[in-house]
């Protein structure tokens, strides 16, 4: 099997759900403690070996593409100060990976986002990172995914167990067991099913490594849920039918994600990451205690 060496980051949506911060501000620069949420996200891709990072982008996004690039100007400002310390945590952005950019012209929904992506991936396995989801470090998902697709050929998928009550949110995954205990066959996709309806509790999350014929799968989707082309639409076909692309696994997973998606979320990602961070974690958590024994 080819090795994987793309990475896929759409981006562009239009942030809704953060109205007004995200009327001039793409959503995927809101800080996180003290990154942009799409910085943890394109870090996590070169930390599983993908360092050719094509993101797909959209009107009033040019401050994604201007983060990942030189600033010189600040660069050489914090140079007069002496500010090596923040110098390198400027420059480490633009040094990160090579980057590559593409407007989705007609946000067509997160298929046509993956599609606009053919002309660079060509006939290679590549994986595809969602920015709402940030999946901690310490839990290597994206490499164990690589891994089983570079093994078996076809694409895989990233699950996690979730509430019933919560399953409407989600694609859903009708699973078959296999001898891996966090690897499973997927043989059928459902996008936000009623919990009914749910083949079981096993949510798609933002993460994906795909075979290049959901291309041509992709082209052949109607648009679906939402008017919109969708990525899990496209990986059913796959899942019924492997002589398009080969077989579609998901791998479980039981590490830690934080989902920055929802404005609630968003704030418990940014109190959970800053309690874990040693240089604010001490101080943060000790006022945390205060403020909750006070106010709560």
């Amino acid at each position: 099997m080819r090795k994987i060496q793309k990475a896929v980051i759409p981006a562009a949506g239009l942030g809704t759900r953060f109205l007004p911060a995200t009327k001039a501000t793409p959503k995927e620069m809101l800080p996180v403690v003290d990154k942009p949420a799409i910085q943890y996200v394109v870090e996590e891709a070169v930390a599983a070996g993908l360092s050719d990072v094509l993101m797909i982008t959209g009107r009033n996004k040019r401050a994604l593409e201007d983060h990942f690039d030189r600033n010189y100007e600040l660069e050489s400002a914090l140079t007069r100060k002496g500010d090596d310390e923040r110098l390198v945590r400027v420059q480490e952005s633009s040094e990160l990976a090579t980057m590559h950019y593409v407007r989705q012209g007609d946000p067509r929904g997160l298929g046509h986002a993956v599609l606009c992506a053919e002309p660079h991936v060509g006939d290679e396995p590549f994986a595809v990172l969602l920015g709402d989801d940030l999946i901690d470090p310490r839990d290597p998902l994206l490499a164990r995914m690589t891994e089983i697709q570079e093994r078996e050929g076809g694409s895989v998928v990233a699950l996690m167990e979730v509430a019933p009550e919560q399953v409407h949110m989600y694609g859903c995954a009708a699973v078959e067991a296999t001898a891996q205990d966090d690897v499973v066959r997927v043989t059928g996709l459902v996008e936000k099913p009623e919990p009914v309806e749910a083949p079981s509790n096993l949510a798609v999350i933002g993460r994906y490594v795909l075979d290049p014929a959901v291309f041509g799968v992709l082209r052949e989707t109607e648009p679906g849920r939402g008017g919109e082309i969708q990525l899990t639409d496209a990986l059913q076909q796959l899942a019924v039918d492997e002589k398009l692309g080969g077989p579609v696994h998901g791998v479980v997973f039981r590490g830690r994600r934080y989902d920055t998606g929802d404005r609630g979320d968003y704030l418990r990602a940014i109190v959970r990451l800053a309690c874990e961070r040693e240089d604010l974690g001490p101080d943060f958590r000790n006022w945390l205690r205060g403020y909750v024994a006070a106010e709560l």
